[in-house]
């Protein structure tokens, strides 16, 4: 047995020696990405702004999901043949042509474009990070990654937006995004230790298994761009409301029909019902991914248009989503000795109770209320850190050898449509009141969220297989 301990002992380390270069290559990527994001939405209502293209705010906002879509189908075929080294340098390529595109964006078109670019640069990195992670920790270590991840997010959300308000106040927000080029160097010399491990970690020989599972994505794969078309022309057809009505309501139902379809395509079977099991664990992170992104994505423009607060102080929302979510992923992560369906309940309960407080900033005026909204936010935002990395860990425990990376790409797929589906509807909803957004058209998009995050925990109930609930409730 102490023969075993010696063996068993050093993957137990995430910091040790063999894990260390992965570790510190993946928090640079991370932490990168987690600024961009931060930027991108306290930097995007003033942008509109500028523009005169208020109605297009929810086309920024979905473009990168769109992208992502495609993308994620794409990397994770790419990945499986090749290994995750060429995916990354392309994610990191990119990723700098995207800040590039948006920095230099002389009107809503170019920065819609460079948006898309950067969601399909995230669908890379994310794809070719996580296939590296799977091949590199073992099992045991995964959940501490999860929350090593959510960790990464502290600074960009507590730094990120007061000094993007501050560079956008003073500065100007293009420099917002010509600066993440800057940053972009040193993240990839510290990932250059990374690539030696990858290059050691080529895709075996594909067997009549893998041949098949390729046949599979190849299938899924003209699915996803259709997913992704449908998406960005939903998102598009709310900024035409208004001038061309007939034309936009006719492209929202032709392309919530393919959407439709589409997912069904793309998803695990039985998706849509909760079949218990995966399919149910793929529902949950939809819903819930849906319900925490469609709130959190609107609320700076929230406080910037109804509490008449600055960029730098409507940031504060991102800055309370980063450390609330690191924060309950962290607590995931800890020993706490409470099965994983509990954790994942717990955490969906406080997102529900989180959302419908934050709904007060739209609903009710008052300093009180506001302050209360946002308390609520950071206790949705710890609910959403403790059940996000447990979907990522049930989704491994359904799985096993032959089918975990196909379940991970299918479940990060069906999120990503739930959210930019999201995104699109309530676009369309500030679109056509976009000449005077009242405050009930924010109370509608919010409460609507908190009524997602309480079908999510309703179906949290059937995530996982009798057997499975079992043994984890008697661990």
């Amino acid at each position: 047995m102490s023969s075993d301990q010696v063996v068993d002992d050093p993957p137990q380390r995430l910091f040790g020696r063999d894990h260390l270069p992965l570790v510190l290559g993946v928090v640079a990527l991370v932490t990168l990405a987690a600024f961009e994001n931060r930027a991108v939405g306290t930097a995007l209502p003033t942008m509109v702004r500028e523009f005169d293209a208020l109605g297009s705010f929810g086309l920024a906002n979905a473009a990168p999901n769109a992208s992502y879509l495609v993308s994620l189908a794409i990397a994770g075929l790419w990945a499986d043949r090749r290994g995750p080294l060429l995916a990354l340098r392309a994610g990191a390529i990119t990723f700098a042509l995207a800040q590039l595109l948006v920095g230099a964006a002389q009107a809503m078109p170019m920065v819609i474009a460079g948006r898309l670019l950067s969601g399909f640069a995230e669908g890379l990195l994310d794809v070719a990070l996580m296939v590296l992670v799977a091949r590199a920790l073992p099992a045991v270590l995964r959940p501490r990654m999860f929350s090593l991840f959510a960790a990464m997010w502290i600074l960009p959300s507590v730094a990120g937006p007061f000094l993007t308000g501050i560079v956008t106040e003073h500065v100007g927000w293009r420099w917002v995004f010509l600066g993440a080029l800057v940053l972009l160097v040193p993240s990839w010399l510290l990932l250059r230790p990374t690539l030696r491990l990858l290059a050691r970690t080529e895709a075996p020989e594909r067997g009549e298994q893998d041949a098949a599972e390729l046949a599979a994505w190849r299938t899924a794969l003209p699915w996803a761009f259709a997913a992704s078309g449908a998406l960005f022309v939903l998102s598009w057809s709310g900024d035409q409301l208004e001038a061309h009505p007939a034309i936009a309501w006719v492209a929202i139902l032709v392309s919530l029909l393919v959407l439709g379809v589409a997912a069904v395509r793309v998803m695990p079977a039985g998706t849509f019902t909760a079949r218990r099991g995966l399919p149910a664990v793929v529902a949950v992170r939809g819903l819930g991914g849906a319900a925490f992104a469609g709130a959190g994505a609107y609320l700076p423009l929230l406080l910037t248009l109804l509490h008449d607060f600055s960029p730098s102080r409507a940031g504060v929302t991102l800055s309370i989503t980063g450390v609330s979510w690191a924060l309950g992923s962290w607590l995931q992560g800890r020993e706490h000795g409470l099965p994983r369906l509990t954790v994942l309940r717990i955490g969906l309960t406080l997102m529900t109770a989180g959302i419908a407080g934050t709904s007060l900033l739209a609903w009710a005026s008052g300093t009180a209320f506001t302050w209360a909204g946002l308390i609520s936010w950071s206790v949705a935002g710890i609910g959403m850190g403790l059940n996000s990395s447990s979907v990522s860990v049930l989704t491994l425990d359904l799985s096993d050898a032959t089918n975990a990376g196909r379940n991970s790409s299918a479940a990060q797929m069906a999120g990503t449509m739930s959210i930019a589906t999201v995104f699109a509807v309530y676009g369309t909803l500030l679109a056509v009141n976009a000449d005077h957004p009242a405050s009930w058209v924010f109370g509608v998009i919010i409460s609507t969220s908190a009524g997602l995050a309480l079908a999510a925990l309703l179906t949290s109930a059937r995530v996982s297989p009798p057997e499975m609930t079992r043994r984890t409730d008697s661990a």
